[in-house]
C-alpha cells in the first residue's frame, strides 16, 4: 500500500512539474520563419535602484523587483510593420515636458531592421533595430523552444528595462 501511495505521489510531482508550451512547435517554428508574430509580456523587471525601492516600500510587497503585468503589453512584429506597446519603469534622461503622458515605450515603425540567430543552447535570438523613431532602440527577444521569450529593451535615452513573455501567431 505504501508503494502505491509513493508511486502515484512521484507520478502526480513529474507531470505537475513539467514545462508549460504556450505554442506548438511546428507552429512556433512556423511564425519564427515568417519573422510574424505578437510578443505578449507578462512580466517586467525594471534595473532603477529608485523604482525597486519604491515598490519593496509598498504595502504587502513581496521584495522582490518582478511587476506582472496585465494583458495587451507587448509588441506585434510584421514584415512591414513593427508596433510596440511597453510599460517603461524607470529614469529617461532626456525628457521634454510636453511628453508627460508618453511614460511608456509605444511606437509604430514601418523601417525597422531584423536580425535572427540561434544560441547555443538552441533558442532563437531576434535583435530588432527600429530606424525611423527619435529615440534609437534596440529590442533583443530570445524565444525559447516552448513559446516563451525575454525581450531586453536599451534606449540611448532610458535606463535599460526587460520583460517576461511569450510569442503567439500574428492576429
Amino acid at each position: 500500500m505504501k508503494s502505491l501511495i509513493l508511486i502515484f505521489s512521484l507520478a502526480l510531482i513529474t507531470v505537475s512539474c513539467g514545462s508549460q508550451i504556450y505554442m506548438e512547435p511546428t507552429a512556433l517554428s512556423t511564425v519564427i520563419e515568417k519573422k510574424e508574430f505578437d510578443f505578449n509580456a507578462t512580466k517586467a523587471f525594471p534595473t532603477n535602484y529608485d523604482v525597486i525601492n519604491v515598490m519593496n516600500s509598498m504595502p504587502g510587497s513581496t521584495g522582490t523587483r518582478i511587476l506582472n503585468l496585465s494583458p495587451g503589453n507587448g509588441f506585434n512584429l510584421k514584415k512591414d510593420l513593427f508596433s510596440v506597446a511597453l510599460p517603461y519603469f524607470g529614469r529617461a534622461f532626456n525628457v521634454n515636458p510636453g511628453d508627460a503622458g508618453n511614460g511608456g515605450i509605444s511606437f509604430e515603425s514601418k523601417e525597422f531592421y531584423v536580425k535572427q540567430s540561434a544560441t547555443k543552447k538552441g533558442n532563437t535570438l531576434f535583435v530588432i533595430t527600429p530606424r525611423d523613431q527619435k529615440e534609437n532602440y534596440v529590442f533583443n527577444l530570445e524565444v525559447f523552444k516552448n513559446g516563451s521569450a525575454f525581450l531586453s529593451v536599451s534606449s540611448n535615452n532610458r535606463q535599460p528595462i526587460s520583460f517576461d513573455g511569450n510569442i503567439s501567431a500574428v492576429k
